[in-house]
This record gives structure tokens, C-alpha cells and sequence, in this order.
């Protein structure tokens, strides 16, 4: 066990039924922590996942949430705090592309899309859950911990149509900055993922001669694995590594973006 200060901690991860929090979750249970995921939907293997979770000892449960609704973000954090008893780590990983779509052809119905579920369910769910994050951080003497899920594209603007998108995940590298300036006093850690381009759904419409010619562009010369980003996540929850870490954005991408 990497972390031994994870045990028993409870763990929000949204957006989280497959690839980047799917892993993440994963990473949680295998140190004892109490890991709540979530989705829009329930996944189809769900009762499988529960199971093997179950007889590997680990305490989780699955939340269906659509965060990019503010009630449903409130609720979200009211039903993991009702099965668990309160937060100590919450990660905003739910986020997604949503659709291409160029400048010329960008409407309100399409900037609300990517904008309530790439940035309002971080803010919301964020907003809902500080109470309970520092209510853990005055009962245990250390400190609770926000970790977002942002982006290259935070940097670059995003790929064709996905301005938007880019856009997004630059306000999130961006927001918390904020956060820790007003939030630190509450005992909260606020800390950000960046990942380049992962073997995800995010790039499942490309094929096999597209991925090779981004993977190209790479240093390391291969997309990320779910799996290559689990550790980072565990290692800004941990108080015990990184207690004195706030306000930092972690570069997942195998050099493919330096800034």
C-alpha cells in the first residue's frame, strides 16, 4: 500500500464508470479507501463491479447523476455523505467533448452543453460538497482535498471544433486558483490533473492511422493509459505525500505539451 493515509477515507470520484475515473477509483479501493463513483447512467457490469469490490473488502458504492444539472450535483454529494458519513476527497473528473462544432457554427444550446457539464458540475459540486470537506479536515487535523480533471487543450485550445472544450478546461486550471486563495483557511488542498491524449471513449472515433500519427507528435510515442494517471490522483489526496501541495496543475502527457 502506497498511501497507508487513503485507508479509510471517503472518496467521491464523478464522471467515473470508465477510462480516466474508472482507474482512479480502482486505485482508491486497492489503498482501503471508501470510494463513491458515478455516472449519468449505471453501468451495465454494475452489479459485477460491486461484487468484486464487495469480496475484495473494499466499502463503495455507484451514484447516477447527470452533473451537468446543478439539483443533481447537490444531490449527488447529499447521497454520498448519507452512505458514508462525509467527505475527505472529492475529484471532478466528469467532463467530456460533447460535440465538434467551429466557431461559425456554435450556439447557445451547444456553449451550454459544453460549458454545465465541463465547468458548472465542477463549480456545483464543488460548492456542495465544501461544507462536508472541511467539517473532515476540522475533525481529523488534516487537510481534505479537491482534485480537478483538466486538459491540454486547457493550454492549446483544443483540436479541430473543440474550442469550447479547450475553453472549458482552461477555466477549470484556472478557477482554482481562486479557491485556494479563499478555501485554504477551510483545510482544503485544491489541486488539477492535466492529461494529454488518452486511449479513452474522448477518442474512440479515431482510427488506427490517426491515432499513429498523433502518437507521432508524442515523445513517448503511445496515447496514455487510464492506469498511467491513477497514481497522480492518489498522491494529491494523500495529506501524508503532499500536505503542503495547493494550487498546482500536474502534466500527464508524455511530453506532448511542455508549458
Amino acid at each position: 500500500m502506497l498511501f497507508e493515509d487513503l485507508k479509510g477515507k471517503r472518496v467521491l470520484v464523478t464522471g467515473s464508470t470508465e477510462g480516466i475515473g474508472w482507474a482512479a477509483v480502482q486505485a482508491f479501493a486497492a489503498q482501503g479507501a471508501k470510494v463513491g463513483f458515478n455516472g449519468r447512467s449505471a453501468p451495465r457490469d454494475l452489479a459485477q463491479r460491486l461484487q468484486a469490490f464487495e469480496q475484495a473488502g473494499v466499502d463503495a458504492e455507484f451514484f447516477a447523476a447527470d452533473l451537468s444539472r446543478t439539483p443533481d450535483c447537490e444531490h449527488l454529494v447529499q447521497d454520498f455523505v448519507a452512505r458514508f458519513g462525509g467527505i475527505d476527497v472529492l475529484i471532478n473528473n466528469a467532463g467530456g467533448l460533447v460535440g465538434r462544432k467551429p466557431l461559425a457554427d456554435i450556439d447557445d444550446a451547444f456553449f451550454d452543453a459544453v460549458h454545465d457539464l465541463n465547468a458548472r458540475s465542477a463549480l456545483m459540486t464543488t460548492r456542495f460538497a465544501l461544507p462536508h470537506l472541511k467539517a473532515a479536515a476540522q475533525a481529523s487535523g488534516q487537510t481534505s482535498a479537491v482534485i480537478l480533471v483538466g486538459s491540454v487543450a486547457g493550454y492549446v485550445g483544443g483540436g479541430p471544433g473543440a474550442g469550447l472544450y479547450g475553453a472549458a478546461k482552461a477555466w477549470l486550471h484556472n478557477i482554482q486558483k481562486n479557491w485556494v486563495n479563499f478555501h485554504t483557511v477551510d483545510g482544503i488542498r485544491f489541486n488539477t490533473l492535466s492529461p494529454g491524449t488518452f486511449d479513452t471513449a474522448f477518442h474512440a472515433d479515431k482510427d488506427d492511422e490517426a491515432k499513429a500519427r498523433i502518437s507521432a507528435g508524442i515523445p513517448m510515442k503511445r496515447f496514455g493509459q487510464p492506469q498511467d494517471a491513477a497514481a497522480a490522483f492518489l498522491f494529491f489526496a494523500s495529506h501524508q505525500a503532499s500536505a503542503y501541495v495547493t494550487g498546482q496543475v500536474l502534466d500527464i502527457n508524455g511530453g506532448q505539451f511542455m508549458p
